[in-house]
């Protein structure tokens, strides 16, 4: 019985599911992920492919016609000293025919009178002059023959058996041979590695741009000022470029606005304030006023949270910072409440963070594991790209639907643990808006102690 689910098996080891698995880990694991190096690989793998092509196809037939021509005169020639020693009276030692080969043929020729033919010579594996010459003499001379190809020598020796002697011939190898192709070839590779150099000079310039772009708009990420960035390269880039400038003015725009109303806002609402503790300091202790004074604080304790919230601790400049040293003093708080608090640091103690901000954000969550937990384990690990805390303790943790919605400013957690217990309900905002600004993320789970996971991952 044919089911949904064996057809979908099937469809998983058709051809194109087994294509798209090969095309994924390629891109994975053999095809360079940066643009300067999948630009040089688009430019350089048609080039070699094309040169491959020539050599093979174009280079292998011009060099295998050359030399059956060039064999073909040789052996013609030596076929026509062959008919003439068999032909026409000779010398006794054969010096006419010898000066004749020598001066207008340029082979130098000996006769063996009763001599006989060497062993055959193991044939080459690669080997065109060989192959080709040996075909040439069984056709034109049909005769017993010897030939020595093989090695360096720029002499190519041939022997022939006639009935009663043995023509030995020494020919020109260039005389049998295409011996210049290689000259092309290297010629060819030159010009291509040249090509290639300016290749490479020419894409460097131009993914330079683009490389400053991506470092412009990760700093700006992190929360880094960017100093002497300017647009340059091609028009794109440049269009690019100026609009990531202009997006980043907009942002800044908005959150001095932003801080600037608030601040307007937080200036006006002080002075009320102080006027109400004014007027209940002026009446005096009255328990009906208790109520009202409490109200009071609690207002002021929401305005400078929200203060903070907005602010973001985002005109404060980057630095370099010690793990060691606010982790530390955190394992000091914990003992001086009675607590349990160890750390571990694996890579580079030292970190590149805005110092004020950073410290408020690991405080913030040690202080409210140490609230609701006894005891609290700190993991950071500092790798080349990023940096990783995570913060374990055996309190009662919070339920899994609601860990997204503590990080919603002003929402407070009724049930279980409360980690905002000013009541603004911003500290999880906060703590995630800092790690944000750096370019990171704080995230909630599940401890293996029992209590609450809360991890802070940031580039490094």
């Amino acid at each position: 019985m044919v089911t949904f689910d064996s057809i979908r098996r099937d469809q998983d080891h058709t051809p194109s599911s087994g294509l798209r698995w090969l095309s994924r880990w390629m891109r994975r694991y053999i095809l360079p992920t940066g643009l300067y190096a999948r630009s040089l690989l688009i430019f350089i793998l048609p080039m070699i492919i094309l040169q491959a092509v020539v050599t093979v196809v174009f280079m292998e037939r011009h060099w295998q016609m050359v030399t059956q021509r060039l064999s073909m005169a040789t052996t013609r020639d030596i076929a026509a000293i062959i008919t003439i020693i068999e032909t026409y009276p000779q010398d006794a030692d054969y010096s006419a025919i010898t000066q004749i080969a020598r001066q207008k043929l340029d082979l130098a020729i000996s006769i063996e009178p009763g001599g006989e033919l060497p062993p055959p010579r193991e044939k080459p594996f690669f080997s065109i002059l060989d192959g080709i010459l040996s075909d040439e003499i069984r056709d034109q001379i049909n005769l017993p023959f010897w030939i020595d190809t093989v090695g360096n020598s720029s002499l190519v020796e041939i022997r022939v058996k006639l009935p009663d002697k043995v023509l030995r011939v020494f020919a020109k190898r260039s005389q049998t041979y295409a011996s210049n192709t290689h000259i092309f070839i290297l010629w060819m590779v030159g010009t291509s590695l040249v090509l290639i150099g300016i290749a490479v000079l020419f894409l460097r310039g131009q993914i330079r741009p683009i490389l400053a772009l991506a470092r412009a708009a990760e700093s700006f990420g992190k929360g880094q000022r960017l100093e002497n960035y300017s647009p340059r390269g091609a028009d794109e880039v440049r269009r690019a470029g100026l609009a990531f400038i202009l997006m980043r003015e907009r942002i800044e725009r908005q959150m001095e606005q932003r801080t600037a109303m608030l601040s307007g806002v937080s200036h006006d609402l002080r002075t009320v304030l102080t006027r109400f503790k004014l007027q209940l300091a002026l009446v005096g202790d009255n328990p009906d006023l208790v109520g009202l004074s409490e109200d009071v604080e609690d207002m002021q304790s929401m305005l400078e949270g929200y203060m903070a919230f907005a602010r973001g601790e985002a005109e404060e400049d980057v630095g370099q910072f010690k793990l060691s040293d606010i982790l530390d003093k955190i394992q000091q708080d914990f003992t001086l409440h009675g607590k349990s608090m160890s750390f571990s640091i694996d890579g580079d103690n030292e970190i590149s963070v805005r110092p004020n901000a950073f410290t408020r954000l690991v405080t913030n969550l040690a202080t409210n594991a140490r609230r609701y937990a006894k005891t609290l384990r700190i993991e950071a690990r500092h790798s080349a790209k990023w940096l990783t805390i995570v913060f374990d303790d055996d309190g009662p943790g919070i339920p899994v639907e609601a860990r997204e919605d503590v990080f919603k400013p002003f929402f407070r957690l009724d049930e279980a643990r409360n980690l905002d217990k000013s009541g603004t309900g911003l500290g999880l905002a906060i703590a995630r808006d800092i790690a944000r600004s750096h370019g990171g993320n704080v995230t909630l789970g599940d401890s293996p102690q029992g209590g609450l996971r809360a991890t802070i991952r940031i580039p490094a």
